[in-house]
């Protein structure tokens, strides 16, 4: 590829990752409107989104493994030592999901921190349980997709989701027509599946880039001390930014209206996802642009203003206009009283998408630079910033649960990007 790229050639770049992503998002509204139309869908979905946010938790040390692989794996050598590192992370956090699960931990996170009603926590251990394989499956697919990524090869990430949303779709459908399944379990499943299936093609589709890489001209070896100094700042960024999911799910179980709140979120945070992705899928292409050549940064920002209005415009067009009562109901298969709960808080959420890409262009400038303690201090700062309004809205304002999280997923937003501007400059 060349150095130099233009807006038409980065967009032709960053569509297949869009694509990526896009399916993913899918998964979620996909998979809630499913639940909610089992037996039992306010306990379901509850516990599916408590699970959802556990299982998210524990996977935070792998999640930017993918903007590692771009950025280091230059040699055969730099390749084995990152994917020995990612192979130490996929062993460390199953043996965190087992600890969760089987010890006793699970009665003080669950009933004692979170305080979920006893059917619900029932229904989210065993999903856990049936999720055991989907952390490290995360984390190996994402240090191939990188390689992908790297070498070019961004149509073959997109293919890869593409299988995993087939697999996850027939896992869904299966269990819903061929058994009595739980709808939290059938959620649980059918997203283990995917990300099993995803990892293991993408392994398969990431032989070219192996080889390219072996037949690289050979670069100085990093140690794994490099690797660990270059990457502990972006796993604790990750899992600090994860962590949120489980906090706000335990200020949610304590809240006004928190069964209705908890079983909202998921449904919520799946649609807000969807226009979120072009953040999310541009952070990778922007890394490898800049890594390319320093006069990309100002095509690489201007796409990056391209993308976060558009992704603004498209869910303020949901969550501003009636199409936000089709959505809640018809799609997701929402009760009335249920998406009533869910309006107000996609209205306050409507320039989270713009927020994501800026982020990502904040983060992706950052590791092309390998100055990701920011990032880090960064993400602490916006999970402040989100425990503070928490506290705020629901311990002396008494607001409704899920209400109060969209706010302070906004305030601690603001929080994060404002830190980055400095660093960034």
């Amino acid at each position: 590829m060349i150095n130099r790229i233009g807006i038409s050639a980065l967009f032709r770049f960053w569509l297949p990752l869009q694509t990526t992503w896009l399916m993913m998002a899918l998964e979620g509204p996909l998979l809630t409107a499913l639940i909610a139309r089992l037996a039992e869908p306010k306990l379901n979905l509850a516990a599916y989104g408590v699970a959802f946010a556990l299982a998210i938790m524990v996977e935070a040390p792998v999640i930017m493994m993918m903007s590692a692989s771009v950025a280091l794996v230059d040699s055969a050598e730099n390749y084995r030592r990152l994917r020995n590192f990612t192979w130490f992370l996929n062993i460390g956090i199953t043996v965190s999901m087992v600890v969760l699960v089987f010890s006793p931990a699970w009665s003080l996170v669950i009933h004692t921190w979170i305080r979920l009603d006893p059917e619900v926590a029932s229904l989210t251990r065993t999903a856990l349980i049936i999720m055991l394989p989907w952390p490290a499956a995360i984390g190996y697919r994402r240090f191939y997709q990188g390689l992908l990524i790297r070498t070019g090869r961004t149509r073959l990430v997109a293919w890869g989701t593409a299988i995993r949303l087939t697999s996850m779709a027939l896992t869904a459908f299966g269990l819903k027509f061929l058994t009595d399944i739980n709808g939290a379990w059938l959620g649980a499943a059918a997203l283990s599946v995917g990300v099993v299936f995803e990892a293991v093609v993408s392994r398969a589709m990431a032989r070219e880039s192996i080889a390219e890489v072996m037949a690289a001209k050979p670069q100085r070896p990093m140690s794994y001390g490099e690797i660990t100094r270059f990457y502990y700042p972006l796993a604790l960024t990750s899992t600090i930014s994860l962590m949120v999911h489980p906090m706000v799910t335990f200020f949610l179980g304590q809240s006004r209206n928190s069964l209705e709140s908890l079983a909202v979120l998921p449904v919520i945070n799946a649609l807000v996802f969807i226009f979120r992705t072009p953040g999310l899928s541009f952070q990778e292409a922007a890394i490898t642009m800049l890594a390319k050549s320093k006069e990309n940064l100002t095509p690489v920002t201007h796409f990056a203003a391209y993308l976060g209005s558009a992704a603004a415009l498209g869910l303020g067009l949901i969550a501003l206009t009636p199409l936000s009562r089709f959505w809640l109901e018809g799609i997701s298969g929402l009760t009335p009283e249920l998406a009533s709960f869910a309006g107000l808080p996609i209205k306050i959420l409507v320039l989270m998408p713009a927020m994501s890409v800026m982020l990502s262009m904040q983060r992706a400038i950052l590791v092309n630079r390998r100055n990701t303690g920011p990032v880090t201090w960064a993400s602490a700062l916006e999970v402040a910033g989100i425990l503070v309004t928490l506290l705020v809205t629901l311990n002396y304002g008494d607001w409704v649960g899920v209400t109060a999280a969209a706010t302070a997923f906004m305030v601690g937003r603001v929080v994060g990007i404002s830190w980055l501007l400095k660093p960034v400059r």
